[in-house]
């Protein structure tokens, strides 16, 4: 059997990593598609050697665009390949235009579909990535959801149990697996000159909160307080989004340390050594 694993944003190869490196121990038949929706393939490439993983066999570098254009540059290129490999099980992850087009492509070709981390739901369709995960969900072959709550979701759509496994969430296992390669290559702890346990670790950078001038002020003063109450640092390492958006406003970060972005691995090592890590992505 061959499958093949197609992700395009830095959150699925961090999610797949698991599965990646599953394969390789198995000495699976597999090849990876990177479909290059957000990121430049020399970035990526320096992504996956970072992760210790195997670089794709494909790029289609189809960069940003409109989500109509966007998905089509994906389906257009994923199919050509998937007709060139003929694989047996295609492999997409979460809930981005790439698992929408990667799914779609190979249902189309009758190729089999697994939708790793399946059912998530926010039950806001005016979230791009509600739609994409909802679609993908109804045209997969097997549902591979992180939770029992997941699972009931997909059944109250109608999808029959046969299709449906509760696998756990890989990002669970990328975050211990990775967090090993994180020690061994960095240390922003000393970096940063903190102490384990002597600080908080905050993100935020989903536009619905952070492009909402009343939601990301309730944020900033909500930080404000919890290094108030505790008189602990909360250090931000503010994504370019937030930042944008925080200097349109007119915001200040009172009483935060935000510092610049932190790579994956980087931001690792301090999730894992923080007092608590406050996060203002939705549910999903």
């Amino acid at each position: 059997m061959t499958i093949a694993i197609i992700l395009g944003t830095r959150p699925e190869i961090i999610k797949m990593a698991p599965i990646i490196r599953e394969c390789e121990r198995r000495a699976l038949d597999y090849f990876v598609l990177h479909t290059g929706q957000h990121y430049s393939h020399q970035m990526d490439s320096i992504f996956f050697e970072q992760l210790e993983l195997p670089a794709a066999r494909y790029n289609l570098d189809v960069g940003s665009a409109s989500h109509a254009e966007q998905t089509g540059r994906i389906m257009a290129g994923v199919e050509k390949v998937l007709m060139d490999e003929r694989p047996e099980v295609v492999l997409v992850q979460g809930d981005t235009n790439t698992v929408l087009a990667g799914a779609l492509a190979a249902s189309k070709l009758h190729i089999k579909v697994g939708h790793v981390e399946a059912g998530l739901r926010s039950y806001d369709r005016t979230m791009p990535e509600e739609i994409n995960r909802v679609v993908a969900d109804h045209i997969s072959d097997y549902l591979f959801a992180p939770t029992g709550n997941s699972q009931e979701n997909l059944r109250k759509e109608g999808i029959v149990d046969e299709k449906i496994h509760v696998t756990g969430n890989t990002i669970v296992d990328s975050v211990y697996q990775n967090l090993e390669i994180a020690r061994r290559k960095v240390n922003v702890l000393a970096d940063l000159g903190l102490e384990p346990k002597e600080y908080f670790l905050v993100t935020a950078h989903r536009q619905e909160n952070v492009d909402s001038r009343e939601r990301l002020r309730e944020i900033l003063k909500g930080l404000e307080l919890v290094s108030r109450e505790f008189k602990l640092p909360v250090v931000f390492p503010v994504h370019p989004r937030t930042r944008k958006m925080a200097a349109e406003f007119g915001f200040e970060f009172d009483g935060i340390r935000a510092i610049e972005p932190l790579g994956f691995l980087e931001f690792l090592q301090p999730s894992s050594s923080c007092v608590g890590a406050l996060g203002t992505q939705r549910a999903a």
